[in-house]
């Protein structure tokens, strides 16, 4: 058969490679890209919707708010510029309670990364029944901070209270507790009483250090401080790392002298011992106990800036004291062609 019979039998065979004519499975990829895309959207419209109610909604009215003498009651709040952040660095009892949380930030930060290091490199020994040990010393940091700060308040009640009932039992009198000068102590117990976080956080860190690295350290002659303060830590710097920045984001945001006081409620602010009263108190008061909505959320924003600053001066300050197992991929050099261009 010849060349133009075959080419007279398939008419159409020409025609199917010709490229005004798209072929079908080439819509297939456009099709399942589109359903991808809209299967993204539809999952993340709940997000979406609760990010801008529940926090961009709120975040823009507080801002609104600070600028503002609004009270929570009255509907005729005028707008004030500046006024209240101008308050904010001229009030003294402001002042005093930013430096109070300062001065518990540094002391609780450093004492409850300290104790979970201590306490993880501890239960990482190979001992008996060390499953338990963990379990019991992670045990308080489960319990939530309200039952925490309710059961301490009742520990150190200066009628019933267990601390002074111990006290009666040594022959010495009882003290009370939830006021000056000891308050200040009862609330760096409770928050060293929930280091159990931290010492996960570092036990997790300890068993990702390659064993190999301490059995080399000790066949060449190391001690074992060398190789904690040589091998161990220098790995471990970036769960430090982590705890640091975590742990002063939280300090400074502390609420819990409130609920250890003697009445928890907008009312009780007044019987927060002063060495207790910190930012996050001063906030709720002028919220909620002198109704000044305005101030108060000039406070928060302060407190935001404060925080975002102190987080980036960290960073930068962690440079060359951080030490990563995996470092950042180099950007690799485009490969030459035979020319010479890239």
């Amino acid at each position: 058969m010849s060349t133009s019979q075959l080419t007279e039998q398939a008419p159409g065979a020409g025609a199917s490679s010709s490229p005004s004519r798209p072929a079908g499975p080439a819509r297939r990829p456009a099709s399942l890209r589109a359903r991808r895309a809209r299967a993204f959207y539809v999952f993340t419209v709940p997000w979406v919707l609760g990010f801008l109610a529940l926090t961009a909604f709120p975040l823009g009215y507080a801002l609104w708010l600070s600028f503002t003498n609004a009270d929570g009651l009255s509907q005729n709040s005028r707008f004030v510029g500046l006024d209240n952040y101008r308050e904010v660095f001229s009030d003294p009892e402001t002042m005093s309670s930013l430096w109070r949380t300062g001065v518990f930030t540094a002391v609780t930060v450093p004492l409850t990364i300290v104790a979970g290091l201590l306490l993880a490199v501890l239960v990482n020994q190979p001992i008996r029944a060390r499953g338990l040990f963990r379990t019991l010393l992670y045990l308080p940091a489960v319990v939530p901070p309200v039952g925490a700060a309710l059961t301490f308040k009742l520990i150190f009640d200066r009628d019933s209270g267990a601390a002074n009932g111990a006290l009666d039992l040594a022959g010495i009198n009882g003290v009370t507790w939830l006021v000056d000068p000891y308050a200040r102590w009862v609330l760096i117990v409770l928050t060293l009483w929930g280091v159990g976080n931290g010492m996960i956080i570092s036990l997790a860190g300890l068993q990702d250090i390659p064993k190999e690295l301490n059995e080399a350290a000790r066949v060449d002659g190391a001690s074992p401080w060398q190789s904690f303060s040589r091998i161990t830590l220098p790995l471990l710097s970036p769960v430090i790392f982590f705890q640091v920045v975590t742990g002063i984001i939280g300090s400074l945001q502390t609420f819990m002298p409130l609920l250890i006081a003697l009445d928890p409620t907008p009312k009780g602010v007044s019987s927060v011992p002063e060495s207790n009263y910190f930012y996050m108190i001063n906030v709720f008061a002028q919220y909620f106990a002198n109704g000044r909505y305005g101030y108060a959320s000039a406070l928060l924003w302060v407190l935001f800036a404060i925080i975002c600053v102190v987080t980036f001066l960290i960073f930068k300050l962690s440079k060359g004291a951080v030490f990563y197992s995996v470092e950042p991929e180099q950007a690799k050099p485009k490969a030459r062609t035979i020319g010479g261009s890239r």
